[in-house]
């Protein structure tokens, strides 16, 4: 069967839409997190993955959201984040902002015979760890994990990598990177395609004017829009002075862990 796992959206639909117009027909839809926070439509990336995803998981910006916590920090994305969090609960209304609270912090499932883990970042905190394509990080990651593959996002950067897991048995991980704001040089939406037990990585381009000027309509700062532009346009994140946020507040980290 042919899957289409992807992740980190970020309320991007100009470039969901080329990723779902790139992969063509599908057997299922596997997302890692991150559908909302820094793009103007989340509700589009939402309804879609809701209505299209046969399995989803919950994404830091996802938790973050749903519990309307207040984006920290007055610069770079941070701030881009910051004034457009009130725009992202205001679209997405209760029903979806509901959908994104419930939505699991992990899944385990069998994906063609194959044992399986979804998480957003990793098996050791499955919404905050930022685990690079390293493997030996990644085996200190896969302590008690018997799954043969294991779908992460978090990073924006796509990768697949087979690491021997402390057990003695090997561990496909696979990140399919980006589709609303990649962060590896390359602009292009990221996804993966899942072919029985072969994967491979595919990018597409799109035209980010659209996004760009949403956001402008948005009224975001000049020097947050710039920052917000730069990073669709160029794949890269920026560091440039920001306009202060509004009022902040920690968010709450969740209770649940991921089993192995």
């Amino acid at each position: 069967m042919r899957t289409l796992v992807l992740g980190d959206l970020h309320s991007n639909w100009w470039a969901l839409k080329a990723v779902i117009d790139a992969a063509g027909p599908v057997d299922r839809t596997l997302c890692t997190g991150d559908l909302v926070d820094y793009g103007p439509a989340p509700r589009r990336c939402v309804e879609w993955v809701r209505e299209h995803a046969e399995r989803v998981v919950r994404g830091n910006h996802d938790h973050a959201v749903a519990q309307r916590v207040p984006a920290l920090g007055n610069d770079g994305l941070r701030a881009v984040a910051a004034h457009a969090r009130a725009r992202q609960w205001e679209e997405l209304g209760p029903e979806l902002l509901r959908y994104l609270a419930r939505l699991p912090v992990c899944e385990t499932f069998d994906l063609d015979g194959r044992e399986t883990l979804m998480v957003h970042g990793s098996p050791r905190d499955p919404l905050d760890d930022y685990a690079p394509a390293d493997a030996d990080g990644w085996r200190d990651r896969l302590t008690d994990v018997t799954a043969g593959l294991v779908l992460v996002g978090h990073t924006h950067t796509p990768y697949a990598v087979e690491v021997e897991r402390p057990d003695g048995g090997r561990t496909t991980i696979l990140n399919p990177g980006s589709v609303g704001q990649p962060r590896d040089g390359d602009p292009r939406a990221a996804y993966a395609i899942i072919d029985g037990r072969e994967i491979t990585l595919h990018r597409v381009a799109y035209d980010p004017t659209p996004a760009v000027e949403a956001l402008r309509a948005c009224g975001l700062p000049a020097e947050v829009l710039e920052t917000a532009e730069a990073l669709l346009r160029t794949g890269r994140r920026p560091c440039l002075r920001g306009a202060a946020p509004p009022p902040t507040a920690l968010r709450p980290r969740p209770a649940a862990i991921c089993p192995g």
